[in-house]
Formats: structure tokens, sequence, C-alpha cells
């Protein structure tokens, strides 16, 4: 939108980065843009086609006014109290830490000029979000404030600017919202532990099976085994394991309910953080498995792989032998190949899904039936990637190293787990009582009143 279509004045008082880029955006969009500053001749930091004035002859020109300044400095705002009397205040400013003051922000703005309607918004789009455009960033605003007609005004300005708003209720609200940009992933800090904790049972179990087992019991130096074929077998195995772990919660989720005889019951808190993550989950799974492809690329050209293939054509070659053809081998090979391939495929189909620009695009049927159906199918391919790979070798005592098992073994305990217990809960008598349960019948004699509900979204999907 140009400035030959005017949408009307507004207001900011603070000329850092984000007034700066807020102001510009307003400007393309169509609106007069007059900026409050204690010096108002400084005009040469401000975008072409703003106003800039003083603090009072600003607030005189626009009824919604942001303030981009820091808590710290609100308070000459105090003496601007009857210019800001029936005024729109939007408070954009956010904290170092999380309880850094015992009232929000906000609610800290409208104590100070009480006859203005404060909303808190805009505090979650960043300066670098309004420069590069809405696609680069976030593209929704979050608000909070008291009077419905002053959240609508910053309404219209947001969805002006090509933003989404969401309405998170009262002025009370606003200490959560402040915190928002504060959080660290907040829905990858278990899927991180959970990822940290096998990596390094992984890695340690592996560092005694493959390494120093070698090095004690027949004198080798395998320590360079650390850099690629150690992390070739870590990776697979945790990437199956955490696989596993996306589709648990939901068949314990199903025991609970065939328990209780309801789905009015809440989940445990541990259950129902689970469920959360389950995502995150298995977009680490799916690192972790690209991982795994990568390094398996460059096993060939490995230099103890080529050694080892050179020196066993070189001694075919002086005994006159020719090792004869495998036929068992080579099927197990091209099964065990064919099975992570597929599963690897099936594995980018989930994470592909699982972006917003995609998901959206999907009924509710269509994407449970991707993540459900296809991601159990993904589960059963990589688990028989697994158990090919080991074939017999789990008969051989020559395989368990200070009575140890190899690691793909310990990997595969989860999702075979999981698969029975799957196997279990879709038999038809057990499969027809979920349903019923979840489609809102209940045992009899259950007290429905110290119950709460919970979304059957979370117990059914994946």
């Amino acid at each position: 939108m140009t400035g030959d279509h005017k949408q009307g004045a507004v207001c900011i008082f603070g000329t850092g980065d984000f007034g700066r880029s807020l102001g510009l955006r307003l400007l393309q969009a169509g609106y007069e843009v007059v900026f409050g500053s204690r010096d108002p001749k400084n005009r040469a930091i401000l975008p072409q086609g703003s106003k800039v004035m003083t603090h009072t002859e600003a607030a005189q020109t626009a009824q919604v006014i942001f303030i981009a300044v820091q808590r710290d400095h609100y308070e000459f705002l105090t003496s601007l109290t009857p210019a800001l009397e029936g005024k729109v205040l939007v408070d954009i400013s956010n904290n170092l830490k999380r309880g850094q003051f015992p009232q929000s922000n906000a609610e800290y703005l409208s104590s100070l000029v009480p006859g203005a309607s404060v909303v808190k918004g805009f505090n979650t789009v960043s300066a670098w979000a309004l420069q590069s455009g809405a696609l680069d960033a976030s593209r929704q605003v979050l608000l909070c404030g008291d009077d419905p007609q002053a959240k609508q005004a910053v309404v219209n300005i947001a969805h002006s600017l090509g933003l989404t708003t969401q309405d998170r209720g009262s002025l009370r609200a606003a200490g959560e919202v402040e915190d928002i940009p504060l959080q660290l992933f907040p829905n990858w800090t278990l899927p991180l532990w959970i990822t940290t904790g096998l990596s390094a049972f992984f890695f340690a179990y592996l560092l005694v099976y493959d390494v120093t087992y070698a090095y004690v019991e027949d004198g080798k130096d395998n320590f360079y085994r650390i850099m690629i074929a150690v992390p070739n077998k870590l990776f697979p195995d945790v990437s199956l394991a955490m696989l596993a772990l996306c589709y648990l919660p939901g068949a314990l989720a199903a025991i609970l309910q065939l328990h209780n005889g309801t789905k009015h019951r809440r989940f445990p808190d541990w259950l129902d953080r689970w469920m959360l993550c389950r995502k995150q989950l298995g977009l680490v799974a799916l690192a972790f498995g690209l991982l795994h492809v990568l390094y398996t690329l460059v096993k060939p050209i490995r230099y103890n792989i080529m050694h080892s293939g050179d020196t066993g054509v070189i001694k075919q070659i002086k005994e006159n032998v020719t090792k004869p053809f495998d036929n068992t081998e080579a099927w197990r090979k091209d099964s065990y190949y064919s099975m992570g391939i597929l599963g690897f495929g099936m594995f980018l189909l989930l994470g592909i899904t699982s972006l917003p620009s995609v998901s959206n695009t999907l009924n509710w049927r269509e994407f449970r039936f991707v993540q459900s159906k296809l991601g159990y199918l993904t589960l059963v391919l990589c688990t028989g990637h697994g158990l090919v790979y080991g074939w017999n070798k789990f008969l051989k005592p020559s395989r368990y190293h200070w009575c140890l098992p190899p690691s793909y073994m310990l990997s595969l305990v989860l999702p075979c787990v999981v698969l029975m217990l799957k196997l279990v809960l879709i038999t038809p008598c057990i499969h027809h009582r979920i349903t019923r349960i979840r489609n809102g019948w209940e045992k009899p004699g259950k007290n429905q009143g110290h119950h709460t509900t919970v979304s059957l979204g979370k117990a059914t999907s994946l």
C-alpha cells in the first residue's frame, strides 16, 4: 500500500531499532507516522516521510501510541498524563529475564497513566521481522488488554501490516505474554534431555564394546573407530529409540483409557508433557537418521574398509581361491538396505508433514493417517531394518563382549515393545472398546463429576 491511501496517524514514542522499523512498515502500509522524541531535531535516522515532534505534540496527533522504550524510562510518561488521557498505549517492551519485576511492564504502565487504555502487543515480533517482511519470521502478534475497543484498534493495525493476531485476554495475562520471547525452545527441553541421555549412554556403551574390549583382550588399537564407526552405530540406535518414544505415549494413553473406562479423566502430567513433545522427538530422531545415512555413504571410502577389502582380495589371489557367492547373505544385505531406504523415505515424509506450511493444508483425518498409520509403518520398516541387520548374530557367543550384547539389540527393545503393544491394541475386541470410549462411552459407575476432560487429539494422534 502506498502513501496515497492514508489510514490515519500512528504515534511512536522511541526512535530505537524497533521504533524505526515499525515506523517504516506503518508508512509502507499507508499510515501517517509521528515520532515522539526528547530531541525532535534528530531526524536523520528516522524513516523518510515520518514526522518527529516532542512527546506532548506527538501524542496529540494520534489515538494509538506505541511505547517503544524500556520500562526503566517510563517515568517521563507521568508528566504527559493530560495528553495521554483516552489514548491507546501499546506496550511493546520485554525484560532481560523472567520474573525480573513483580508486576508486568504493561500493568506498570497502566498504573502510571490510569487515564489511557494499555494494550500489550508486538513484543513477540522483532525489528528484523518488521524490516525483512512478515514471512521471514513470526507473523503472529499476541495481544492482551482490558479495553476491547483499544485491542481492536491494535488488531486493525497489525492486520494492515500483514500480521495475524491472537487475543490472550485481559491485561493480567501481560506477564505471560512478556515471558514468551524469553523462552528458549520450551517444547524442545525434554526431547533434548532424552537425546543427550540416550546419546551419552550409547556412546559409552559402544566405547566399551567396540574399542576398549579390543584393546584389553586383543591388544588392538581401534580408537580410530570413535570418529566414524562408533557414531554410525550410535545414530541409528538413538534414532530408532526416539522414534519408538514418539508412539509409546499413545499406546500408554489407550491403556489408561481402557483401565479408567472413560476419556474424561486427565492423564498424568508426565504423560501429558510427553505427548506434547512428540513432534520434537520425531524431528530429532529424523536428524539422527539423516546423520546415519550420511555416515553410511562414506563407509566405502574409509581407509580401514579399503585396506580390509584390498587385503582380502590379495589373500585370495595368493592362495588361488575364490570366495563363493553366498546367496543367503546377499538376500540379507539387500533386504536390510531396502528396508532402511524405505524406512528413511517414510521418515522424511513424516518430517515434511510436520512442517506448519504442509500440516496446515491437511485436514485432521489426513494428518492423523500420515502421522499415525504411516508413522507405525515407518517404525515397522526401521525395526525390520535393525532386525535383519542383526540376523542370527545374537546366537553367536563371539558377538557378546564381556557378556555385553551388540548395541543394536538394545535399541530394538523399545520399538519391539511398542509394536507388540500396538498389535494388542488393534485386536478387534480391544480396538472396539477403545473406539467406544473415545466416542463418549463410559464404564458404568464412573463419577463424571470428579473428572477433567482431556482432548481426544492427545490420546489418538501418533
